[in-house]
C-alpha cells in the first residue's frame, strides 16, 4: 500500500489547481451571506497566532506583564469573533439548506468542527488560572463524572488540560476545518434557494390580478 500514491489519486480525483488556489468565485457568493465562514476562519488565524505567543510564556504570564495582558485579551476577544462568525455562519448556512445538491458531508464535517472548537473553548477557560478558571473547573469535574469519563479526562489537572488545550483540541478542529473546507473547494459553496418557477398561465410574483 502506498500512501503517497494514494493521496495524489484522492486529490487528483477531488480537486483542481482552480479549486485551491481559485481566481473567480460564482457571482451569488457577493453577498454578506457568505462572509461570515471567513469571519470566523479571521478569528481563528488570531487564536492561534496569541496562542502561540502565550504558549511561549506560560498560562500565568498576563498577571504580571502588561503585554500579556494584552495579548491574553486579544486571545479572549478572537475566541468570541470566532464563535460569533461560527454560529452566524451555522444559522445562514441552515436556512439556505446547505446541504442541498449531496453535500451533507460539508454539512456534517461543519457540526463536528462547531463541536471540537466548543470543547476548545471549555478547556480553555480552565487554563486562566484564576478563581473563574477553579470553579468552572469544578463544575466541569462533576460534568465528566456524570458522562463516564472523568477518571481520564481531569478537569482540575491544569497540567492535563494546557496539553489538551494547546495540543490535543486544536489539532482535531484544524483537521475538521481543513476537510470542511476542502468539500467547500471541491463542490463550491451552495447556491442560493431559488424561488419556485410559477405555473403556465398562474399571475407573476407582484402582479395584480382583476377583471378584465
Amino acid at each position: 500500500m502506498n500512501l503517497t500514491a494514494g493521496a495524489q489519486r484522492f486529490v487528483k480525483r477531488n480537486l483542481t489547481l482552480e479549486d485551491v488556489l481559485p481566481t473567480q468565485m460564482p457571482v451569488y457568493v457577493n453577498s454578506v451571506w457568505y462572509l461570515f465562514g471567513a469571519t470566523a476562519l479571521m478569528g481563528l488565524v488570531l487564536i492561534i497566532l496569541t496562542g502561540l505567543v502565550m504558549c511561549f510564556f506560560g498560562p500565568t504570564w498576563y498577571h504580571f506583564s502588561p503585554i500579556g495582558h494584552y495579548v491574553n485579551s486579544m486571545h479572549f476577544w478572537s475566541t468570541q469573533l470566532f464563535f460569533v462568525g461560527l454560529v452566524l455562519h451555522l444559522v445562514v448556512k441552515f436556512m439556505m439548506a446547505a446541504w442541498r445538491d449531496h453535500r451533507w458531508s460539508t454539512w456534517v464535517w461543519g457540526l463536528l468542527s462547531l463541536s471540537a472548537a466548543i470543547f476548545a473553548g471549555l478547556t480553555g477557560f480552565l487554563m486562566q488560572t484564576s478563581w473563574d478558571s477553579q470553579w468552572i473547573a469544578v463544575q466541569a469535574k462533576d460534568a465528566m463524572n456524570a458522562i463516564g469519563i472523568g477518571g481520564f479526562f481531569n478537569t482540575l489537572n491544569t497540567g492535563q488540560m494546557l496539553t489538551v488545550h494547546v495540543a490535543v483540541v486544536p489539532t482535531v478542529t484544524l483537521i475538521f476545518i481543513g476537510i470542511h473546507l476542502l468539500l467547500v473547494r471541491r463542490d463550491s459553496p451552495v447556491k442560493p434557494i431559488s424561488p419556485k418557477p410559477a405555473k403556465a398561465g398562474a399571475p407573476a410574483a407582484g402582479e395584480k390580478v382583476g377583471p378584465r
